[in-house]
């Protein structure tokens, strides 16, 4: 069977380019390049291929060639990429927007061309040039652009707040599975528990058992403060007990795919009067069973 690879990108093919044609590069964390063990970047981006000291295409570039062959002899680009996740591919790429180290010498050739009077046309930069890449697998790329996404909701979130005057911390889980969702939830909610608001977003969420962890988390209390004249300067010193107590307003966002133990999660902020609870009617599958029923 035939898995076929992705580079982690939109391409658009374009007769008037011969080539495929980058249209979009999902962007994610800056802070993460894996995440339990998936990529967080896409095989094209800058952040992947400075590693190997490449540099990153951009929106606008195109892609000719795929190992030696050109990618307009086949219907589709994919067919090119067969059976090659996680090995290394050469592509031949035209930079029509993005900048590299073998462009910068082409342009300094051309310059020495023209000096000494000599023709040096701009078809020189449009010359392709080699590009080792190391595709995704299904499972990677699902994951890079759903990352990509959780990336772009939280800044959109976080932007949004700010125009409004106010400060706000968002998490996406996308279960309640075990380590990697105490992970997601770590990673959101420690670095803005001092925020104002808070989204907790389990959208699509697919269930696991943590939510009795997760709702002892956010009903610690602050019982007393201090403040300190020379100490964490973003907030003029100002500290409490409960640590890491939750003081602000809290939002859990829900839909028609939220289910078992994301519906759980969100009952409980409900019930206990910890927050608001906002979206769709959710999949209503929270009933739990165990061996003996």
């Amino acid at each position: 069977i035939n898995e076929i690879a992705s580079l982690g990108a939109l391409l658009r093919r374009s007769t008037e380019k011969f080539g495929y044609e980058v249209i979009k590069i999902p962007e994610t964390d800056p802070d993460f390049h894996m995440v339990d063990g998936l990529p967080m970047y896409s095989p094209l981006s800058s952040r992947t291929l400075s590693m190997s000291g490449q540099d990153g295409l951009a929106p606008g570039d195109v892609i000719v060639g795929v190992n030696g062959e050109s990618v307009m002899s086949v219907p589709d680009i994919n067919m090119l990429l067969r059976n090659v996740a996680g090995e290394s591919v050469r592509l031949e790429v035209v930079r029509c927007n993005s900048t590299s180290k073998l462009q910068e010498a082409r342009k300094l050739k051309a310059r020495l061309l023209e000096s000494k009077g000599e023709d040096a046309t701009e078809s020189v930069f449009a010359l392709p040039e080699p590009l080792i890449v190391v595709p995704l697998d299904s499972e990677g790329n699902s994951n890079l652009w759903y990352t990509a996404w959780e990336w772009k909701t939280r800044e959109t979130a976080r932007h949004l707040a700010a125009d409004a005057g106010f400060t706000l911390g968002y998490i996406h889980l996308r279960d309640m599975a075990g380590a990697p969702a105490e992970d997601a939830f770590v990673r959101g909610f420690y670095p803005d528990y001092d925020k104002e608001a808070l989204i907790v977003d389990v959208r699509n969420n697919h269930g696991g058992n943590i939510d009795s962890w997760l709702l002892d988390v956010l009903q610690k209390r602050a019982w007393m403060y201090w403040e300190g004249r020379s100490t964490n300067i973003t907030n003029g010193g100002l500290g409490w007990d409960e640590q890491f107590a939750f003081r602000g307003h809290l939002v859990v966002l829900v839909n028609e795919h939220t289910s078992s133990d994301g519906e759980a999660f969100a009952r409980g902020v409900s019930e206990l009067g910890l927050g608001k609870i906002v979206g769709r009617r959710t999949w209503g599958g929270g009933i739990w069973l165990c061996s003996d029923n």
